[in-house]
């Protein structure tokens, strides 16, 4: 009778190791949740706080899903994605302003309608954007990424002037539509309705990315174009077309996640693209580069972070999201959830 190797319950348990070591970053939502927890002496207040740091978390996925896709396939450096992310919430405030009836009237469908109309034409305008800025400003640049950075920043600036020609250069103030003012109690708790609805469309977002990479034969080229561009493109797909189609949909994305964010702050300006890129960026590298998963938790990370330092200690919270950053590259330099790629 032979035996197994002495080695073999070693390999089982690295084995198994390797299987749930992909998992371990999922853990770190509730931990920082429990930590807050315990953290925070009210518990309402700490509802309060996790309800919006997931509502922020959700708007900045939308924003950041976009440059994680468009780096992850086109190994692209856009600097210019804050432009998209203005742009977006520039013409879904315009698009309120003209239904200001529907806003304004006390009917939640009718809110719920303006809102998809203000996000339908920023989506359609800043994905057109994208492909003008693809086509103009990213193609000539292709495999050169200090070229990319500095054409993208430069990008980024024309935009911003071009907004405040169109609009202004004064900040809007918008109103949120009348039936999303306000909160509502849950267990003692004042939790925002936009926040609610926020944490409800970042869900809807990624479940529908996840979908779409996971389940259609568009997402298995997009994944496969990741891993082997060269070998896609020899088996006949036209892996170009695909690169355009994913930054018009990154850009679009963008877009969406302006109306949010501007919603959100209740002002837009035409530098607000700009400054979201900080924590877009902290976004994309901790969640490892090109990782829509891990996108996706490292903005969970972050919006709960920024809430439950701001409350502790409001001085710290401007560079607790540095240091997330740091403590999670200190231990996985790659990011939470790297797309290795073919060599």
């Amino acid at each position: 009778m032979t035996t197994a190797p002495e080695h073999a319950p070693t390999m089982m348990r690295a084995s198994l190791g390797e299987r749930l070591a992909p998992w371990i970053p999922v853990l770190l939502v509730p931990v920082l949740t429990l930590l807050g927890y315990l953290a925070i002496p009210s518990t309402s207040s700490w509802l309060t706080l996790t309800v919006s740091g997931l509502a922020m978390g959700m708007m900045i996925f939308i924003m950041a899903s976009g440059l994680t896709l468009v780096f992850g396939l086109m190994d692209v450096i856009n600097f210019g994605h804050g432009a998209f992310v203005s742009v977006g919430a520039f013409v879904g405030v315009s698009v309120l302003l003209m239904l200001g009836q529907m806003t304004g009237a006390p009917s939640l469908a009718l809110n719920l309608l303006a809102l998809l109309l203000a996000v339908f034409g920023a989506m359609l305008a800043t994905g057109l954007m994208g492909w003008a800025f693809e086509k103009v400003i990213v193609e000539p640049v292709y495999g050169h990424h200090l070229k990319q950075i500095l054409v993208t920043m430069g990008g980024l600036i024309v935009v911003e002037q071009l907004i405040v020609v169109l609009w202004g250069p004064d900040e809007i103030y918008i109103a949120k539509p009348e039936m999303l003012k306000g909160a509502l109690t849950m267990f003692g708790a004042a939790v925002e309705k936009y926040r609610l609805v926020a944490v409800g469309v970042g869900l809807v977002i990624f479940l529908a990315m996840r979908f779409v990479l996971q389940r259609t034969k568009l997402g298995l080229i997009v994944r496969a174009g990741v891993q082997n561009g060269e070998m896609v493109q020899a088996l006949g797909y036209r892996l170009r077309l695909v690169f355009v189609g994913v930054f018009i949909a990154g850009s679009a994305l963008a877009g969406l996640g302006g109306v949010m964010w501007g919603l959100y702050q209740e002002t837009i300006t035409a530098h607000m693209g700009n400054q979201a890129m900080i924590l877009i960026f902290i976004v994309v590298i901790i969640g490892g580069l090109g990782s829509v998963e891990g996108c996706f938790i490292g903005a969970l990370l972050v919006g709960l972070m920024q809430n439950y330092v701001a409350f502790l200690e409001p001085k710290a919270a401007l560079i607790s999201n540095i240091g997330l950053m740091v403590a999670i590259l200190m231990w996985r330099p790659m990011g939470m959830i790297p797309v290795v790629k073919a060599k």
